[in-house]
């Protein structure tokens, strides 16, 4: 396969995954404003998002007061911001547009319908029909642009590289949402109602509410919920199975140049497959997670070099 038409796919799925995740953050954040709380409380939960990001300087430039209303209107239909959702759809399908001999039709059909309907509805118009109701609908359209893919296009390397994009965004967004909301959240400890709807938030914001049940079968504590989202090799957007697939795809592409980046990724999947959430804490889940977010940006990194347009060609 072509390093472009390689690269194309890679981002493609990656931006339709950012979509995803950053609407259900967005729609959980939403969901915890309703909770009584202050209004700095209820700013700080809005702030964490443009930080989770590493957009604070961007949203600076355009807003002087961070409340829900800026950071909705910067994360969900800002075309300047490169990680909006809006954003987000339009270089998807701008790079499926650049590869759509390669994809089915009902693949190119789903992108193409999804950038066209989200490109003709204003912020205001969100906000007036309902703002979780276009987050749902962000969610179910990236869920079909994956059941497409998977029902449709042969299991060849196009697949391989859609799989690797998809599933290293979603292990980055789940240890960033992971390590900025354990540090928020752990100091107010385990009781009330409040810390309750906080963990069981971030759970529902990696749909992980009902598996944390039936794993667990118990109150939500921050240590099983660290467990469940790094360790756990069934739950589908834990650290563990997003390498556990990263691993078996990176195999089935592999060619002579990508020995080392197979390497790192092995060690990697090796820690978490091994590895014992209390060691992990031991170590301090910050610094965990922060090597974690590191070595996967150098894996995507590895990959752009051994299969793809290298990243610095791109820039």
């Amino acid at each position: 396969m072509l390093s472009r038409t390689a690269d194309h796919l890679f981002w493609m799925s990656r931006y339709i995954e950012r979509a995803e995740n950053l609407a259900r953050l967005l729609d959980v954040t939403w969901q915890m404003s309703m909770v009584p709380q202050s209004e700095e409380a209820a700013n700080q939960n809005w702030n964490a998002i443009i930080v989770l990001n590493s957009l604070e300087e961007a949203f600076a430039a355009k807003y002087s007061v961070v409340n829900g209303e800026n950071v909705l209107k910067f994360m969900v239909s800002d075309p300047d911001n490169y990680s909006s959702i809006h954003s987000c759809l339009r270089l998807a399908r701008e790079n499926a547009h650049a590869v759509r001999g390669t994809l089915t039709t009902e693949m190119w059909e789903t992108l193409n319908y999804t950038w066209l309907e989200a490109r003709d509805r204003s912020f205001e118009q969100l906000l007036s029909a309902g703002i979780s109701d276009y987050f749902e609908w962000v969610k179910v359209r990236s869920s079909l642009s994956r059941g497409t893919t998977l029902g449709t296009l042969l299991q060849d390397e196009a697949y391989n590289f859609i799989r690797i994009g998809t599933l290293l965004e979603r292990a980055d967004n789940t240890a960033r949402i992971l390590d900025f909301k354990y540090h928020v959240l752990r100091p107010l400890g385990d009781e009330g109602a409040t810390d309750f709807y906080e963990w069981g938030a971030l759970l529902r914001s990696v749909s992980a509410f009902e598996v944390y049940r039936k794993v667990y079968r118990d109150a939500i504590t921050p240590d099983r919920v660290a467990e469940l989202l790094i360790l756990n090799k069934d739950m589908p957007r834990s650290l563990h199975f997003c390498m556990n697939s990263v691993i078996k795809n990176l195999d089935l592409i592999a060619n002579r140049q990508s020995g080392e980046t197979a390497r790192q990724a092995g060690l990697l999947h090796a820690q978490l497959h091994y590895g014992r959430i209390e060691d992990i804490l031991a170590q301090g889940l910050h610094e965990w997670l922060t090597d974690f977010m590191d070595r996967i940006y150098l894996l995507g990194d590895g990959i752009s070099k051994d299969f793809l347009v290298p990243m610095a060609e791109v820039a």
